[in-house]
């Protein structure tokens, strides 16, 4: 069994996916995320959308926590929940920073556990893209993963600040740069130049493991 420890095992246990979509006639990347975890279909379901638990493993959650309410996660995304059928299907919007966008979270049975598929589509920001790539919120997405994982498999929490630390080491390194690398392979497939998407990856890469520059005392 994997190490729920381990963020590079985990890693290699996410199968990634890039398209190239559509939205009421504007252009869209879909970002698809799928993961097996060696857990119980609604003990995953529970952890997905429990405010209780949500904190454990991403942030605490508020808001009017029903089909067609808004939520809102701390400090980071909100939206309207759009759709919330137990055990297997949810789907909100996705707001933060004045920009909009679509999750959708899908639950199975798989052979090995329950298997988990998360989409996210966004409307293509070009400038964006072509700095970092898919990258710039498959990275995070990959984080909150593992952090899902890791919370199934010992009904404990990640530390956030040692996990900031580690990200800034040899180790931290040495998964953004497969992550960054399973995107980009993502985003070649899906049609992005080999060159422009190799570049994205180094920044994306860069931006996840470079400590920020400390004031001067």
């Amino acid at each position: 069994m994997t190490d729920p420890n381990d963020p590079i095992a985990s890693a290699r246990m996410v199968v990634r996916e890039i398209r190239t979509g559509e939205r009421d006639g504007a252009a869209t990347k879909v970002l698809v995320a799928r993961r097996t975890y060696r857990a119980e279909q609604a003990d995953v379901w529970d952890a997905l959308t429990s405010a209780e638990r949500l904190p454990r493993w991403f942030q605490p959650v508020s808001g009017d926590l029903k089909v067609g309410g808004r939520y809102q996660f701390e400090a980071q995304a909100g939206g309207t929940i759009e759709r919330c059928d137990a055990p297997d299907d949810l789907a909100v919007t996705w707001e933060f920073g004045g920009g909009m966008s679509w999750l959708r979270v899908h639950l199975s049975a798989g052979d090995d556990g329950t298997v988990l598929e998360l989409v996210h589509e966004a409307p293509v920001e070009p400038d964006l893209w072509r700095q970092y790539g898919p990258g710039a919120v498959g990275i995070g997405w990959d984080g909150l993963l593992h952090s899902l994982g890791y919370h199934l498999g010992t009904a404990a929490s990640l530390d956030t600040d040692e996990w900031e630390q580690w990200m800034t080491g040899p180790e931290g390194a040495a998964y953004a740069r497969l992550l960054g690398d399973a995107w980009g392979a993502a985003a070649i497939a899906d049609g992005d130049d080999p060159e422009e998407a190799k570049a994205a990856v180094d920044a994306v890469v860069a931006f996840y493991t470079v400590p920020p520059e400390q004031p001067e005392a």
